[in-house]
């Protein structure tokens, strides 16, 4: 299994770190603040946050189904949100607060019929990464990406957060019971429940596969 990786920081992320580009990529439209030649505290908190955060929060966006090439845009949008409610964010509740958001952002994405494959923007993100794999390995990894995205897919959505968090991400127990407001014996049944299923739906796939495809 792999996880949703990305090859470093895109352009996206870079405007993401400032939030006055930020403020001026959403809006996109003349007469939008430069960015200011003096960070205010707040601006530097923003920007720590975005240093700390944007990679996981990209990787968990596309655990959560939106595509590889509205990823950044995504994770855009969810720092935007956390730039305008910076104020409310109570210190060492920021990775909560962001992946909360990157929750709701994933699932308009989702209800917006946003989930296609982006096959041509893994590869190039594939190949941009040191050490680039050669095309066997591309295929590989792409296949591995495919059978990742559809058993996700299909998983409840409850199991699949838990999942996400945990096998992917490696956030431990308690923070996932922080995170999402349940209890730790809660959060340890949905990881048992999540890993059944991904193995249950991970061998249907690979068996559709193997004789030929079908409908889901």
């Amino acid at each position: 299994m792999i996880s949703a990786t990305r090859s470093g920081p895109s352009p996206r992320a870079e405007v993401a770190r400032d939030p006055a580009m930020t403020a001026r990529a959403d809006r996109s439209g003349p007469g939008a603040p430069s960015p200011s030649p003096s960070p205010s505290p707040s601006a530097e908190r923003y920007r720590a946050l975005v240093d700390a955060h944007f990679d996981f929060i990209w990787r968990s966006l596309r655990g959560l189904g939106v595509p590889a090439g509205s990823a950044d845009d995504a994770a855009q949008h969810v720092f935007l949100i956390a730039y305008q409610k910076l104020e409310e964010i109570a210190p060492g509740r920021e990775r909560s607060f962001l992946f909360g958001t990157a929750l709701g952002v994933a699932a308009n994405a989702r209800r917006a019929g946003a989930r296609r494959r982006e096959l041509c923007d893994d590869d190039a993100m594939a190949a941009a990464a040191d050490g680039a794999p050669d095309p066997e390995q591309l295929v590989e990894m792409k296949q591995a990406r495919e059978l990742l995205d559809e058993v996700l897919d299909a998983m409840e959505d409850d199991l699949r957060v838990a999942f996400v968090l945990f096998e992917l991400e490696g956030v431990p127990t308690e923070e996932i019971s922080a995170m999402l407001g349940l209890a730790k014996g809660t959060v340890a049944s949905r990881l048992r429940r999540a890993r059944e299923e991904f193995r249950a739906i991970a061998r249907r796939v690979q068996a559709r596969a193997q004789h030929g495809g079908g409908d889901r």
